[in-house]
Protein backbone atom coordinates (compact mmCIF):
# COMPACT_ATOMS: atom_id res chain seq x y z
CA UNK A 1 0.00 0.00 0.00
CA UNK A 2 1.46 3.69 -0.84
CA UNK A 3 2.65 5.82 2.04
CA UNK A 4 1.31 8.92 2.58
CA UNK A 5 4.09 11.05 0.14
CA UNK A 6 4.03 8.20 -2.25
CA UNK A 7 0.26 8.32 -2.73
CA UNK A 8 -0.33 12.49 -3.41
CA UNK A 9 2.60 12.00 -5.64
CA UNK A 10 1.03 9.57 -7.78
CA UNK A 11 -2.51 11.39 -7.11
CA UNK A 12 -0.59 14.70 -8.56
CA UNK A 13 0.78 12.67 -11.61
CA UNK A 14 -2.82 11.42 -12.41
CA UNK A 15 -3.95 14.86 -12.26
CA UNK A 16 -1.51 15.90 -14.66
CA UNK A 17 -1.94 13.27 -16.80
CA UNK A 18 -6.06 13.76 -17.01
CA UNK A 19 -5.59 17.31 -17.46
CA UNK A 20 -3.62 16.78 -20.38
CA UNK A 21 -5.72 14.27 -21.62
CA UNK A 22 -9.08 16.17 -21.49
CA UNK A 23 -6.91 19.46 -23.02
CA UNK A 24 -6.13 17.30 -26.00
CA UNK A 25 -9.64 15.64 -26.14
CA UNK A 26 -13.37 16.88 -27.21
CA UNK A 27 -14.05 17.59 -24.00
CA UNK A 28 -11.44 20.81 -24.32
CA UNK A 29 -13.86 23.32 -24.82
CA UNK A 30 -15.68 22.29 -21.64
CA UNK A 31 -12.73 21.89 -19.49
CA UNK A 32 -11.83 25.68 -20.62
CA UNK A 33 -15.71 26.82 -19.69
CA UNK A 34 -16.12 25.25 -16.46
CA UNK A 35 -12.41 26.92 -14.87
CA UNK A 36 -12.78 30.22 -17.55
CA UNK A 37 -16.00 30.61 -17.81
CA UNK A 38 -17.65 33.86 -15.90
CA UNK A 39 -19.76 32.30 -13.22
CA UNK A 40 -23.34 33.55 -12.92
CA UNK A 41 -23.20 34.56 -9.34
CA UNK A 42 -19.86 35.40 -7.27
CA UNK A 43 -20.16 36.64 -3.81
CA UNK A 44 -16.59 38.73 -4.67
CA UNK A 45 -16.66 40.46 -8.46
CA UNK A 46 -12.67 40.24 -8.56
CA UNK A 47 -12.98 36.46 -8.62
CA UNK A 48 -15.86 35.94 -11.27
CA UNK A 49 -14.58 32.69 -12.80
CA UNK A 50 -14.09 29.02 -10.82
CA UNK A 51 -10.12 29.46 -12.11
CA UNK A 52 -9.51 32.62 -9.91
CA UNK A 53 -11.38 30.84 -6.57
CA UNK A 54 -9.15 28.17 -6.85
CA UNK A 55 -6.15 30.77 -7.56
CA UNK A 56 -6.97 33.25 -5.61
CA UNK A 57 -9.19 31.33 -3.16
CA UNK A 58 -8.49 27.81 -2.09
CA UNK A 59 -4.50 28.32 -2.64
CA UNK A 60 -4.38 30.50 -0.20
CA UNK A 61 -4.95 27.53 2.31
CA UNK A 62 -2.21 25.38 0.50
CA UNK A 63 -0.23 28.59 1.42
CA UNK A 64 -1.08 28.33 5.28
CA UNK A 65 -0.26 24.87 5.13
CA UNK A 66 3.02 26.06 3.93
CA UNK A 67 3.44 29.01 6.60
CA UNK A 68 2.65 26.31 9.16
CA UNK A 69 5.15 23.90 7.64
CA UNK A 70 7.75 27.27 7.55
CA UNK A 71 7.09 28.18 11.17
CA UNK A 72 7.27 24.95 12.62
CA UNK A 73 10.74 23.92 11.07
CA UNK A 74 12.24 27.54 12.05
CA UNK A 75 11.08 27.11 15.79
CA UNK A 76 11.60 23.53 16.56
CA UNK A 77 12.56 21.57 13.81
CA UNK A 78 15.48 21.29 10.73
CA UNK A 79 16.06 25.06 10.10
CA UNK A 80 15.79 25.90 14.12
CA UNK A 81 19.98 26.27 14.26
CA UNK A 82 21.85 27.97 12.22
CA UNK A 83 24.05 24.81 11.67
CA UNK A 84 20.91 23.29 10.90
CA UNK A 85 19.81 25.85 8.39
CA UNK A 86 23.10 26.54 6.55
CA UNK A 87 23.33 23.94 4.14
CA UNK A 88 19.48 23.80 2.81
CA UNK A 89 19.65 27.55 2.60
CA UNK A 90 22.56 27.93 0.37
CA UNK A 91 21.60 24.58 -1.30
CA UNK A 92 17.91 26.50 -1.66
CA UNK A 93 19.37 29.70 -3.07
CA UNK A 94 21.75 27.95 -5.66
CA UNK A 95 18.75 25.91 -6.68
CA UNK A 96 16.34 29.26 -7.17
CA UNK A 97 19.34 31.52 -8.97
CA UNK A 98 20.87 29.08 -11.39
CA UNK A 99 17.43 28.21 -12.81
CA UNK A 100 16.16 32.00 -12.77
CA UNK A 101 19.83 32.81 -14.45
CA UNK A 102 19.33 29.89 -17.13
CA UNK A 103 16.09 30.99 -17.94
CA UNK A 104 16.94 34.30 -18.68
CA UNK A 105 19.91 33.44 -20.59
CA UNK A 106 17.70 31.72 -22.78
CA UNK A 107 14.27 33.49 -23.09
CA UNK A 108 16.62 37.15 -22.56
CA UNK A 109 15.62 39.77 -21.25
CA UNK A 110 13.11 41.29 -22.96
CA UNK A 111 9.63 42.18 -21.79
CA UNK A 112 7.30 40.27 -21.32
CA UNK A 113 9.32 37.42 -21.72
CA UNK A 114 11.73 37.99 -18.72
CA UNK A 115 9.06 38.10 -16.02
CA UNK A 116 8.97 34.16 -16.51
CA UNK A 117 12.59 34.06 -14.82
CA UNK A 118 10.72 32.77 -11.65
CA UNK A 119 9.07 30.03 -13.13
CA UNK A 120 11.91 27.44 -13.14
CA UNK A 121 12.88 28.78 -9.23
CA UNK A 122 10.28 26.48 -7.58
CA UNK A 123 10.37 22.84 -5.86
CA UNK A 124 6.82 21.16 -5.98
CA UNK A 125 7.44 19.45 -2.51
CA UNK A 126 4.24 17.27 -2.64
CA UNK A 127 5.24 15.62 -5.90
CA UNK A 128 9.52 15.45 -5.31
CA UNK A 129 8.19 13.77 -2.02
CA UNK A 130 6.23 11.45 -3.67
CA UNK A 131 8.63 10.47 -5.97
CA UNK A 132 10.59 9.79 -2.95
CA UNK A 133 7.88 7.76 -1.04
CA UNK A 134 7.87 5.44 -4.49
CA UNK A 135 11.50 4.33 -3.81
CA UNK A 136 11.03 3.64 -0.26
CA UNK A 137 14.09 2.45 1.88
CA UNK A 138 16.68 3.54 -1.12
CA UNK A 139 16.49 6.76 0.32
CA UNK A 140 18.02 7.31 3.42
CA UNK A 141 16.00 9.84 5.89
CA UNK A 142 18.82 12.12 6.24
CA UNK A 143 17.97 12.69 2.19
CA UNK A 144 14.27 12.49 2.42
CA UNK A 145 15.20 15.16 5.72
CA UNK A 146 17.44 17.39 3.18
CA UNK A 147 14.74 17.76 0.36
CA UNK A 148 12.21 18.46 2.38
CA UNK A 149 13.88 21.28 4.26
CA UNK A 150 15.20 22.58 0.70
CA UNK A 151 12.21 22.47 -0.55
CA UNK A 152 10.39 24.87 2.37
CA UNK A 153 13.02 26.89 1.92
CA UNK A 154 12.81 27.43 -1.46
CA UNK A 155 8.54 27.74 -1.06
CA UNK A 156 9.64 31.03 1.28
CA UNK A 157 11.38 32.36 -1.30
CA UNK A 158 8.71 31.94 -3.81
CA UNK A 159 6.53 33.43 -1.29
CA UNK A 160 8.72 36.73 -1.27
CA UNK A 161 9.41 36.90 -4.88
CA UNK A 162 5.37 36.60 -5.24
CA UNK A 163 5.29 39.54 -2.89
CA UNK A 164 7.77 41.38 -3.93
CA UNK A 165 8.11 40.88 -7.94
CA UNK A 166 4.30 39.84 -8.82
CA UNK A 167 2.25 43.07 -7.26
CA UNK A 168 1.11 45.15 -9.74
CA UNK A 169 0.19 48.24 -7.50
CA UNK A 170 -0.67 48.56 -3.75
CA UNK A 171 -4.03 49.74 -2.47
CA UNK A 172 -2.50 51.39 0.61
CA UNK A 173 -5.71 51.70 2.23
CA UNK A 174 -6.77 48.23 1.99
CA UNK A 175 -3.10 46.66 3.15
CA UNK A 176 -3.09 49.32 6.44
CA UNK A 177 -6.60 46.83 7.29
CA UNK A 178 -4.53 43.87 6.85
CA UNK A 179 -2.11 45.04 8.41
CA UNK A 180 -4.92 45.95 11.23
CA UNK A 181 -6.05 42.28 11.01
CA UNK A 182 -2.70 41.04 11.24
CA UNK A 183 -2.12 42.37 14.21
CA UNK A 184 -5.24 41.29 15.95
CA UNK A 185 -4.42 37.88 15.11
CA UNK A 186 -0.96 38.24 16.88
CA UNK A 187 -3.04 39.53 19.81
CA UNK A 188 -5.07 36.70 19.67
CA UNK A 189 -2.41 33.73 19.02
CA UNK A 190 -0.73 35.06 22.16
CA UNK A 191 -3.72 35.00 24.54
CA UNK A 192 -4.95 31.69 23.61
CA UNK A 193 -4.14 28.68 21.86
CA UNK A 194 -8.30 27.74 21.27
CA UNK A 195 -9.54 30.44 19.96
CA UNK A 196 -10.29 28.48 16.47
CA UNK A 197 -13.79 30.25 15.42
CA UNK A 198 -12.04 33.95 16.09
CA UNK A 199 -8.78 33.29 14.17
CA UNK A 200 -10.18 31.42 11.13
CA UNK A 201 -12.80 34.67 10.70
CA UNK A 202 -10.09 36.96 11.29
CA UNK A 203 -7.80 34.58 8.21
CA UNK A 204 -10.42 35.08 5.67
CA UNK A 205 -11.15 38.93 6.95
CA UNK A 206 -6.75 39.29 6.45
CA UNK A 207 -7.17 36.85 2.75
CA UNK A 208 -10.05 39.34 1.72
CA UNK A 209 -8.15 42.52 2.66
CA UNK A 210 -4.80 41.33 1.08
CA UNK A 211 -6.74 40.35 -2.23
CA UNK A 212 -7.73 43.50 -2.62
CA UNK A 213 -4.50 45.25 -1.81
CA UNK A 214 -2.60 44.05 -4.89
CA UNK A 215 -0.73 41.69 -2.94
CA UNK A 216 -0.93 38.16 -4.14
CA UNK A 217 -4.43 37.06 -2.60
CA UNK A 218 -2.49 33.91 -0.68
CA UNK A 219 0.66 35.77 0.54
CA UNK A 220 -2.39 36.39 3.41
CA UNK A 221 -2.13 32.30 3.82
CA UNK A 222 1.45 32.33 5.27
CA UNK A 223 1.01 35.87 7.16
CA UNK A 224 -1.77 34.03 8.62
CA UNK A 225 0.36 30.95 9.72
CA UNK A 226 3.21 33.02 11.13
CA UNK A 227 0.35 34.05 13.69
CA UNK A 228 -0.16 30.56 14.67
CA UNK A 229 0.82 29.68 18.33
CA UNK A 230 3.25 26.96 18.82
CA UNK A 231 3.74 26.89 22.49
CA UNK A 232 3.25 23.32 23.89
CA UNK A 233 0.41 22.57 26.24
CA UNK A 234 -0.08 20.15 28.81
CA UNK A 235 -0.85 17.38 26.16
CA UNK A 236 2.47 17.95 24.22
CA UNK A 237 0.96 19.65 21.02
CA UNK A 238 -0.01 22.98 19.82
CA UNK A 239 -2.58 24.76 17.73
CA UNK A 240 0.09 24.60 14.95
CA UNK A 241 0.89 21.46 15.07
CA UNK A 242 -3.23 20.52 15.02
CA UNK A 243 -4.28 22.83 12.74
CA UNK A 244 -1.23 21.30 10.23
CA UNK A 245 -1.74 18.13 11.10
CA UNK A 246 -5.80 18.30 10.12
CA UNK A 247 -5.29 20.91 6.72
CA UNK A 248 -2.22 18.43 5.01
CA UNK A 249 -4.92 15.72 4.27
CA UNK A 250 -7.12 18.22 2.48
CA UNK A 251 -4.27 20.14 1.00
CA UNK A 252 -2.27 16.94 -0.36
CA UNK A 253 -5.18 15.13 -1.47
CA UNK A 254 -8.12 18.58 -2.44
CA UNK A 255 -6.44 21.55 -2.77
CA UNK A 256 -3.31 20.03 -4.60
CA UNK A 257 -5.14 18.02 -7.18
CA UNK A 258 -8.07 20.46 -7.86
CA UNK A 259 -5.23 23.52 -8.69
CA UNK A 260 -3.26 21.06 -10.46
CA UNK A 261 -6.03 19.46 -12.97
CA UNK A 262 -7.04 23.33 -13.08
CA UNK A 263 -4.12 24.41 -14.32
CA UNK A 264 -1.85 21.75 -15.66
CA UNK A 265 -4.41 21.41 -19.16
CA UNK A 266 -2.78 23.19 -22.24
CA UNK A 267 -3.37 21.94 -25.96
CA UNK A 268 -0.86 20.44 -27.99
CA UNK A 269 -2.84 20.96 -31.30
CA UNK A 270 -0.73 22.76 -33.79
CA UNK A 271 2.26 22.57 -31.75
CA UNK A 272 5.53 20.83 -33.04
CA UNK A 273 9.03 20.07 -31.77
CA UNK A 274 9.38 24.02 -32.29
CA UNK A 275 6.38 24.57 -30.05
CA UNK A 276 8.59 23.28 -27.39
CA UNK A 277 12.13 25.03 -28.41
CA UNK A 278 10.34 28.69 -28.18
CA UNK A 279 12.20 30.82 -25.54
CA UNK A 280 9.65 30.61 -22.71
CA UNK A 281 8.92 26.26 -22.57
CA UNK A 282 12.58 25.84 -23.24
CA UNK A 283 14.16 28.05 -20.84
CA UNK A 284 12.07 26.84 -18.44
CA UNK A 285 12.37 23.19 -18.95
CA UNK A 286 16.05 23.81 -18.73
CA UNK A 287 15.99 25.93 -15.81
CA UNK A 288 13.98 22.96 -13.79
CA UNK A 289 16.07 20.30 -15.75
CA UNK A 290 19.45 21.41 -15.68
CA UNK A 291 19.20 24.54 -13.25
CA UNK A 292 17.99 22.74 -9.86
CA UNK A 293 20.30 19.64 -10.08
CA UNK A 294 22.80 21.93 -11.00
CA UNK A 295 22.89 24.50 -8.41
CA UNK A 296 21.99 21.88 -5.54
CA UNK A 297 24.68 19.50 -6.27
CA UNK A 298 27.39 22.36 -6.71
CA UNK A 299 25.97 24.01 -3.73
CA UNK A 300 26.19 21.13 -1.48
CA UNK A 301 29.46 19.97 -2.58
CA UNK A 302 31.13 23.38 -2.14
CA UNK A 303 29.72 23.87 1.28
CA UNK A 304 31.49 20.06 1.61
CA UNK A 305 34.79 21.26 0.16
CA UNK A 306 35.25 24.64 2.10
CA UNK A 307 33.91 23.36 5.52
CA UNK A 308 31.00 25.50 5.46
CA UNK A 309 28.23 22.36 6.32
CA UNK A 310 28.18 18.63 6.00
CA UNK A 311 26.21 16.87 3.35
CA UNK A 312 23.22 14.40 4.37
CA UNK A 313 24.72 11.60 6.20
CA UNK A 314 24.40 8.48 5.43
CA UNK A 315 24.20 9.35 1.58
CA UNK A 316 26.36 8.95 -1.61
CA UNK A 317 27.22 11.58 -4.12
CA UNK A 318 25.20 9.73 -6.65
CA UNK A 319 21.94 9.78 -3.97
CA UNK A 320 22.67 13.70 -3.68
CA UNK A 321 22.59 14.21 -7.02
CA UNK A 322 19.85 12.00 -7.71
CA UNK A 323 17.73 13.92 -4.84
CA UNK A 324 19.17 17.46 -6.73
CA UNK A 325 17.11 16.54 -10.34
CA UNK A 326 13.55 15.82 -8.05
CA UNK A 327 14.65 18.92 -6.87
CA UNK A 328 13.87 19.50 -10.40
CA UNK A 329 9.87 18.88 -10.16
CA UNK A 330 8.36 22.31 -10.03
CA UNK A 331 4.57 21.85 -10.54
CA UNK A 332 2.26 23.56 -8.31
CA UNK A 333 4.41 26.41 -7.74
CA UNK A 334 5.99 26.73 -10.97
CA UNK A 335 2.40 27.01 -12.45
CA UNK A 336 1.03 28.95 -9.95
CA UNK A 337 4.05 31.98 -10.80
CA UNK A 338 3.69 31.28 -14.83
CA UNK A 339 0.11 32.48 -14.45
CA UNK A 340 1.38 35.43 -12.07
CA UNK A 341 4.00 36.41 -14.40
CA UNK A 342 1.68 36.07 -17.38
CA UNK A 343 -1.69 38.03 -16.73
CA UNK A 344 -2.07 39.55 -19.85
CA UNK A 345 -0.62 36.76 -22.33
CA UNK A 346 -2.69 33.98 -22.55
CA UNK A 347 -0.73 31.81 -25.03
CA UNK A 348 3.28 32.79 -22.79
CA UNK A 349 0.39 31.16 -19.80
CA UNK A 350 0.55 28.12 -22.37
CA UNK A 351 3.71 28.26 -23.15
CA UNK A 352 4.81 28.28 -19.45
CA UNK A 353 2.49 25.16 -19.05
CA UNK A 354 4.35 23.62 -21.30
CA UNK A 355 7.39 24.25 -19.82
CA UNK A 356 7.04 23.32 -16.38
CA UNK A 357 4.89 19.91 -17.37
CA UNK A 358 8.43 18.96 -19.57
CA UNK A 359 10.96 20.04 -16.93
CA UNK A 360 9.20 18.47 -14.28
CA UNK A 361 8.41 15.32 -16.41
CA UNK A 362 12.10 14.89 -17.31
CA UNK A 363 13.09 16.05 -13.74
CA UNK A 364 10.55 13.24 -12.08
CA UNK A 365 12.04 10.57 -14.57
CA UNK A 366 15.95 11.01 -14.22
CA UNK A 367 15.81 11.40 -10.56
CA UNK A 368 13.81 8.44 -9.96
CA UNK A 369 16.39 6.27 -12.40
CA UNK A 370 18.87 7.52 -10.40
CA UNK A 371 18.03 6.95 -7.21
CA UNK A 372 16.90 3.94 -8.32
CA UNK A 373 19.33 2.02 -10.46
CA UNK A 374 22.66 4.13 -10.24
CA UNK A 375 23.20 5.58 -6.67
CA UNK A 376 23.70 3.13 -4.04
CA UNK A 377 24.70 3.57 -0.46
CA UNK A 378 27.77 4.57 0.79
CA UNK A 379 28.76 1.17 2.58
CA UNK A 380 27.95 -0.40 -1.35
CA UNK A 381 30.01 2.61 -2.75
CA UNK A 382 33.03 2.06 -0.98
CA UNK A 383 33.47 6.35 0.44
CA UNK A 384 30.72 8.80 2.12
CA UNK A 385 30.60 12.34 0.48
Amino acid sequence: MLGGDAAAGVILIMVAVAAMLVANSPLTHGYHELFHGKLAWTPIAKLDTLHLWINDGLMAVFFFVVGLEIKREVLDGQLSSPAKRRLPVVAAIAGMAVPAAIYLAIAGAGYPDHRGWAIPAATDIAFAMGVIGLLGKRVPGSLRLFLLTVAIVDDLGAVAIIALFYTASIKVSWLAIAVVVLGLMIAVGRRSQHSYAITILLAIALWYCVLNSGIHATVAGVAAAFTIPMTLGKDHDSMLLRMEHALVPWNGYLVVPLFGFANAGVSLAGIGLSGFLDPVPLAIAAGLFLGKQIGIFAAVFAAEKVGFAHPPTGASWSQVWGVSVLCGIGFTMSLFIGALAFPQYPLLIEEAKLGVLTGSLFSALLGFAVLRFVARPPAEAGHRP
